[in-house]
């Protein structure tokens, strides 16, 4: 079975060796297929596809390497970046020292609420060390009062 294909340029028609696919292209011009593929849609100076072949569904695109080859080079040598008006620009150690400083901020402010629970432990550890000494001297007081009566009690019934 044969492979179908649709020229679209039959210039190039028998000399199939003169052109790339766009998946070998992206790999010539060390960028992804997706780049590739947004400089197609995107740029009308993109070369002109070639050759069709494949399933019609998914067709496997074909350009003149040579002029793939220029487009890349064009590309490659474009200031990169926004040309309009943009926010800030914030480089990778900048964005990094954010993270820095947020966790820092996070750290002392989690330190400032260990400090502020541990003072209120140690003041409810305080309080129920003398609520258990009021316990004990109430005992105390009732285990006596109880005493003083049974012996109250047992004096007055001889």
């Amino acid at each position: 079975m044969t492979t179908p294909m649709t020229w679209l340029r039959p210039e190039f028609q028998g000399r199939e060796d003169e052109l790339i696919h766009l998946a070998a292209a992206a790999d010539l011009a060390g960028v992804t297929r997706s780049a590739v593929s947004n400089w197609q849609r995107r740029h009308e100076t993109f070369p002109g596809l070639a050759l069709l072949t494949g399933s019609p569904d998914r067709p496997t695109k074909w350009v003149p390497r040579a002029e793939f080859e220029e487009f890349a080079r064009a590309q490659r040598e474009k200031p990169r970046g926004r040309t309009g008006p943009r926010g800030k620009i914030r480089t990778r150690a900048v964005i990094v020292q954010e993270r820095v400083d947020r966790c820092a901020r996070q750290v002392a402010r989690l330190e400032a609420q260990e400090e502020e629970r541990t003072a209120a432990l140690r003041r409810t550890r305080a309080e129920l060390r003398q609520a258990r000494e009021q316990l004990l001297a109430a005992r105390a007081r009732i285990d006596e009062e109880r005493a003083a009566f049974e012996a109250l009690a047992s004096s007055s019934s001889r």
